[in-house]
């Protein structure tokens, strides 16, 4: 059925719409116990002449068929886009975060979403209003992590309908290499002036501006100049020592690939907890020495989407 629901969907682009022609409706076990019920009522009202009872009955199915209805509209024109991706390291979560958008001027309450089996969040949706959602998916092994498909469904109102539609996307995020142990010295320490150390930020060592670059630590951004109206822009120091590390591949040939990947994911965490500045060398890929959480992101990224046997000449 999956099969069968790609090939007629196709993939979907961000963002993604849900029309009435997409969204799939079956009654619930609830449903079909109410259904069974109010059959059995028509039965007995037949049976002994009851206009009373098959009123009942009929006023009954009537309530069942305006929650069918309710339940699909509830799907009906919902807006999913993707709002951002988080990475983890292997063994934990990699997360999507989603945006339901609804243009409707009534609310839509209930909405579940899932990558399979138990819905992941239930969220309500505010009338012309957004909700954000988030998904789930394991990290086994480093690199990237694809979110191929997900569920929307909704049981609401009472419960006796469950109207669903899947949306088949193209979504990534990054599984970092698990750290290794604490222990290992990293090799390669140099010691420079005026260097982009996190801590140097003494007045005295001000040595002028420069651009801001993403991952540029804060409390080093110049904000008289951007309440200027210069825009932003990073201060630099000089005659500081500042300690800087590059931690190369091929400083640990005794290690296989995934040994060394992991080896050197310790070392960047351990720099950037340390606020030393640090740059990575793998086969094909150099990152110079800098600080800041854009720059751990990069180096553990680079680590996770590394291919050895793609980089060897």
């Amino acid at each position: 059925m999956q099969a069968w629901i790609r090939r007629r969907q196709g993939v979907d682009a961000d963002p993604v719409r849900l029309d009435r022609r997409r969204i799939y409706i079956l009654p619930t076990p609830l449903g079909l116990a109410y259904a069974a019920m109010v059959f059995a009522m028509v039965l007995g009202g037949m049976n002994y002449g009851n206009n009373l009872g098959l009123a009942l009955a009929f006023l009954l199915a009537s309530l069942g068929v305006v929650v069918m209805h309710h339940c699909h509209g509830t799907l009906s024109g919902l807006v999913l886009r993707l709002a951002a991706s988080e990475s983890a390291f292997v063994g934990g979560e990699v997360r999507f975060r989603l945006g339901l958008e609804n243009l409707a001027l009534v609310p839509r309450a209930r909405i579940e979403l899932s990558t399979g089996g138990e819905p992941s969040c239930v969220v309500d949706v505010p009338a012309g209003g957004t909700a954000p959602a988030e998904l789930a998916l394991p990290a086994t092994r480093r690199g990237r992590v694809p979110l191929r498909r997900y569920v929307v469904a909704t049981r609401h109102p009472l419960g006796l309908f469950r109207a669903w539609a899947v949306v088949h996307c193209d979504h990534q995020a990054i599984a970092w290499p698990a750290p290794a142990e604490r222990g290992r010295v990293p090799p390669g320490v140099e010691t420079d002036t005026g260097g982009a150390q996190e801590h140097a930020h003494g007045d005295h060592d001000f040595a002028g501006l420069r651009p801001y670059q993403p991952g540029d630590a804060l409390r080093r951004i110049a904000w008289k100049a951007y309440a200027q109206g210069r825009g932003l822009h990073t201060k630099q120091y000089a005659g500081t020592d500042v300690v800087s590390h590059v931690f190369d591949w091929d400083s640990l040939p005794a290690l296989g690939t995934e040994a060394r990947l992991a080896q050197l994911c310790r070392w960047v965490l351990d720099a950037h907890e340390h606020g030393e500045a640090f740059g990575l060398r793998l086969p094909g890929i150099a990152l110079e020495p800098n600080v800041g959480a854009g720059h751990r992101e990069r180096c553990l990224d680079a680590l996770a989407t590394f291919e050895y046997d793609r980089a060897r000449p």
